[in-house]
């Protein structure tokens, strides 16, 4: 069974930081994506490369999996990702106002939607509705 739990910034090390995530908004709609592969839906966000800060990360994978060129990002939190009581990683969670999309780039995601609430088919079923009423309750 996975856990997700929270933190606040900068409290744990940014070199633990796995993942970039981002709950994005364009138009006043949820932005979701669906990779090629699969038929679910997914927050944007992916892992960190090596040498990237966590914010260019996000500020990438906003852009690689949404096609977001013009964006104010804000980070939130941090969230872990716990199996069995052990942490397997961590990630650092953003908000994204997105002001302007242009076409996908060529990558690993099919389409965007937009949405008024969280889809009900997720990817990440454990994790991504977490993060995101959490993602709600910080920006109330």
């Amino acid at each position: 069974m996975l856990k997700v739990d929270f933190y606040d910034l900068n409290t744990i090390k940014d070199n633990k930081l796995e993942f970039a995530v981002i709950v994005a908004k364009y138009n006043d709609k949820w932005v979701f994506a669906k990779h090629k592969q699969r038929d679910t839906w997914e927050i944007p966000g992916g892992h960190r490369e090596k040498l990237e800060s966590i914010g260019d990360c996000a500020s990438r994978e906003l852009f690689e999996e949404t096609g977001a060129n013009k964006f104010k990002l804000t980070p939130l939190f941090i969230y872990s990702v716990k199996k069995e009581g052990v942490t397997i990683n961590y990630g650092q969670v953003f908000f994204a106002e997105i002001k302007n999309l242009n076409n996908l780039p060529n990558s690993e995601i099919e389409k965007i939607e937009f949405f008024n609430e969280m889809p009900n088919n997720l990817t990440y079923p454990l994790i991504q509705p977490f993060i995101f009423k959490k993602a709600l309750e910080i920006l109330k």
